[in-house]
């Protein structure tokens, strides 16, 4: 095995699990993804090309990796995206099978896929697993919470683990328990539209609204305290999500930071103390990013990035999880024969 393990990432988004692998000692060879930016963004932080396309145009020879890694689109699967059959995400649900042709082609020792934890409950995870299982691997699949690894967010996601040797351990929770302070509390509290800081222009509107929610407040303060500047929809519907409009909280974790996160209607979003939404450095900490991590595109298209990403430190956790699981790769005779040959 290499002295730095290496690693393939599939559906990469700008980099987020394959940061986690980078933290825990692995080295990236080779990343696809359909997104411009997050491909430009994915080279700048790993040093080398992204293969920007459809997956399904990506053909072999790939690079030689320990691991192959990935998040296959997830938006059919999620309890945000309950689509009909027609609709374009049930054919987005099926790119997991590129997952599996890739993987038959490299045969690594080990593999992770992440996805929403309703996955794991799928037809399709089903199908994924007895496959993977014929090839000989070993697999856990596994919920795991963000927060529980250090992330200062609450944010569920499933993991299949696999491994030529069995199913993998999973990971271990560290026991460290980080707060939006601890993420977010250093930063000057109006935006300086610096280093991903930026500020928005609420209208005069909005801002009333923003004053009435308390920290761990959401829209019923505002129907309670202002039913007046409340949307006609809230005043309707009286029950349903409690994070819409929401506040954070100084001491606790944040909610499950989306792609819109600089749209409060949209999540728990509100800053703990300014009336306004979080920025996207705001946003990019509480996913666990480090500063020194480069975002390239426009506005949404980093908050794209940034609300899609699996926070690093959790995707540290699966990795350093995955690492005893990682042996030098058998090659078959006609591989060997191969590469002798092309010496």
């Amino acid at each position: 095995m290499r002295e730095r393990p290496t690693f393939i990432d599939l559906f990469s988004g700008a980099g987020g699990l394959g940061l986690g692998f980078e933290m825990a000692g692995f080295r990236s060879v080779w990343a696809v993804d359909f997104d411009r930016a997050s491909c430009e963004t994915y080279a700048l932080n790993f040093g080398h090309t992204v293969f920007c396309g459809d997956i399904r145009e990506a053909k072999p020879p790939f690079p030689e990796a320990d691991v192959v890694i990935g998040g296959p689109p997830c938006q059919g699967f999620s309890p945000l995206g309950q689509m009909s059959p027609s609709d374009e995400h049930v054919r987005m649900n099926e790119l997991w099978r590129e997952f599996l042709r890739i993987l038959r082609v490299v045969r690594p020792s080990a593999f992770v896929v992440e996805n929403v934890p309703q996955f794991l409950g799928s037809k399709q995870a089903q199908l994924f697993l007895s496959t993977v299982a014929r090839l000989g691997y070993g697999a856990l699949p596994i919920v795991l919470n963000a927060y529980e690894f250090g992330v200062p967010q609450k944010r569920r996601r499933g993991f299949i683990l696999g491994s030529i040797i069995g199913p993998p351990m999973p990971p271990t929770p560290n026991g460290i328990r980080r707060t939006v302070r601890d993420a977010i509390g250093d930063l000057p509290i109006e935006p300086t539209n610096l280093d991903l800081h930026f500020g928005r222009s609420p209208r005069p509107n909005s801002l009333e609204r923003y004053k009435c929610i308390p920290p761990g407040g959401n829209r019923f303060d505002l129907i309670r305290k202002r039913p007046d500047l409340a949307p006609a929809c809230w005043l309707k519907k009286k029950s349903g999500s409690t994070d819409v409009f929401g506040r954070l909280r100084w001491d606790r974790p944040s909610l499950t930071i989306r792609t819109e996160f600089y749209k409060p209607e949209k999540g728990c979003y509100l800053h703990p103390e300014s009336h306004r939404p979080i920025t996207h450095r705001e946003a990019a900490r509480l996913q666990s990013f480090p500063d020194s991590f480069q975002f390239l595109g426009s506005k949404i298209e980093i908050a794209r990035m940034i609300g899609n990403a699996v926070p690093p430190l959790l995707a540290k956790a699966v990795a350093l999880s995955i690492r005893p699981y990682v042996v030098p790769r058998q090659r078959t005779p006609q591989e060997s024969r191969m590469m002798a040959e092309s010496k």
